[in-house]
């Protein structure tokens, strides 16, 4: 049969693992001959631009990989293909449908696998090809003939054969064409955590020399980012050490990116990565809430003190850049209680501290005690919290303006210094200031020239705020934060010595420097940024001063 797999990518820069996994064990496990052939679009795509490129495949079967992104425009893109090829076979797999059977069963899907399909999938096309069904892991909607009319609900039987599956083929590559990669070393979690889908799952280890090899030729081609998709990548000390030395003893430009508990790090591991080549790692570390009550009703276990040790190691090392995540809404955190916790995490003075907000999703432990902890949430994806017994709307509405801000300066490393002068100068908090600014002006694709200056009005108006000072810092964060791009109008100063700024500048750097690389300050003071001098840790450009 002609077989689609089809993935629908939050972004471009994205690529799907999963679809080439089952693309593999097509290949590897399924008796009769199969034509896959793997498709990747993106949510920001018309359904019928993805319907076009399915079209052109005239496929008898149409596999998708579903999750909380993509869920909300499957449906009309399900009817689209339905319309067009009435005959076609739609198999839904994927986190967003594993809990949720029945809505796809009704909203376009013949076949939903629930878990892991790298044994039912195959299966089920050949079965399909032979219009015999037994498989186990799938659930089907009864029809008047064939498929049979009782609904199977069975697991997969435990054999996991997916283990010793290479998904990176030549034609994997291909379609890769430089985007951010992922590979899977490990499946399941140890911990309990109640708004995640891998909780209380037992985890399996892939094989370490079949890992080594895939990370071999992930690391040679021309991908930037290595996503490791495992849900707490240290949670065998052991077995992380082994692969972080792999990793850090590598000839290559690729970054890894890692999903770590920073409380698990040991002396030994942190002395390891102290030798990583700058910009080799990344980490992301989800300490969620600093409020013990919280973390306790959501059976989350972090050392809190070794958390904020270990982090504050790695980031003395300056070779490795650190994500941090806290999760709004959760329960018993009230909006006081969260500030401190998002004020403690600023304080640590990570390259990322994201603020994301509680999701209930199909199959989590919290989805269940929604209405325990008087969660109201989008009935819609992403299922995004409304209120609970903690936060109002008006609070949520609160930190909205707080994540908006950090999202388009911190995040993006955008006014640094400015923020740091302003911080100390006013003694506002971390939340207060951002809310503070984000209520002000929301930037929803404002251009970066308007937004600086809309920032540089705000900042002005605060207390004990010095102008000329605060347009020095921010010189200098314009020149680290972008590349090729004019100052606003605001910061550029007429003196006598810009007429040498720029022979000066060039002088000193060695090499020559376009108009924009070069500002004057009030003081006198001439920066100038190299601007083929980025850190790889950072991802902003040396500033230099005359």
């Amino acid at each position: 049969m002609k077989v689609v797999l089809l993935a629908i990518n939050a972004k471009y820069i994205h690529s799907s693992l999963s679809v080439w996994i089952l693309a593999e064990a097509v290949r590897r496990y399924s008796k009769e001959k199969h034509d896959v052939v793997v498709l990747e679009a993106t949510i920001n795509q018309e359904p019928d631009d993805i319907l076009k490129m399915i079209t052109e495949q005239k496929p008898d079967v149409v596999g998708v990989s579903t999750y909380i992104w993509n869920a909300k425009m499957l449906p009309n893109l399900l009817d689209l293909i339905k319309q067009k090829f009435p005959s076609v076979t739609i198999v839904l797999g994927g986190p967003e449908v594993s809990f949720n059977v029945d809505f796809w069963l009704e909203n376009g899907a013949d076949f939903v696998i629930q878990g892991e399909g790298e044994q039912s999938f195959p299966k089920l096309l050949d079965e399909l090809s032979i219009k015999e069904y037994s498989v186990q892991g799938i659930l089907t909607s009864p029809t008047e003939t064939w498929p049979p009319t009782e609904t199977l609900q069975a697991r997969n039987d435990g054999i996991h054969l997916y283990t010793y599956l290479d998904p990176y083929t030549d034609e994997y590559f291909s379609a890769l064409k430089g985007r951010l990669s992922y590979i899977e070393t490990s499946r399941g979690c140890p911990f309990s955590c109640s708004f995640c889908l891998s909780a209380e799952n037992d985890v399996k280890y892939f094989p370490l020399d079949l890992v080594k090899k895939q990370i071999d030729k992930l690391a040679q081609s021309d991908t930037h980012t290595i996503k490791f998709v495992d849900r707490t990548f240290n949670s065998n000390k052991k077995r992380a050490y082994k692969l972080f030395e792999y990793i850090l003893e590598l000839d290559t430009k690729s970054c890894f990116h890692f999903e770590v508990a920073a409380d698990l790090f040991d002396e030994k591991t942190l002395l390891l990565l102290a030798k990583a080549p700058p910009g080799r790692i990344q980490f992301e570390i989800g300490l969620q809430s600093f409020f013990e009550p919280t973390l306790k009703a959501c059976a989350r276990k972090t050392d809190l003190k070794k958390a904020e040790q270990n982090i504050q190691t790695l980031l003395g090392y300056k070779n490795i850049h650190i994500h941090i995540d806290l999760i709004a809404g959760l329960p018993y955190e009230a909006l006081e209680d969260f500030q401190n916790s998002f004020n403690r995490a600023y304080a640590l003075n990570a390259d990322v501290l994201q603020l994301g907000f509680l999701k209930l999703l199909h199959g989590s432990v919290l989805r269940s005690q929604a209405e325990e902890f008087g969660i109201n949430y989008s009935k819609e994806p992403s299922y995004e919290i409304i209120d609970n017994k903690w936060l109002t709307k008006a609070d949520i509405k609160t930190l909205k303006h707080v994540e908006n801000a950090l999202q388009h300066t911190y995040n993006k490393g955008r006014f640094l210094t400015d923020i740091e002068y302003v911080l100390t100068a006013t003694e506002l908090t971390p939340f207060e200031f951002y809310y503070l600014f984000g209520k002000s002006f929301p930037n929803h694709g404002t251009q970066l020239e308007l937004y600086a200056q809309q920032f540089f009005r705000f900042c002005k108006a605060l207390p004990n705020i010095e102008e000329d000072t605060l347009i020095n810092k921010l010189s200098f964060d314009w020149l680290c934060m972008v590349k090729g791009k004019n100052a606003p109008v605001f910061m550029k100063r007429e003196s006598a010595r810009c007429k040498t700024a720029h022979a000066n500048a060039e002088k000193k750097l060695g090499k020559k420097l376009r108009k924009e690389e070069v500002l004057v300050l009030s003081t006198g003071e001439i920066i100038f940024v190299d601007s083929e001098n980025k850190n790889p840790v950072t991802g902003l450009y040396e500033v230099n001063r005359l």
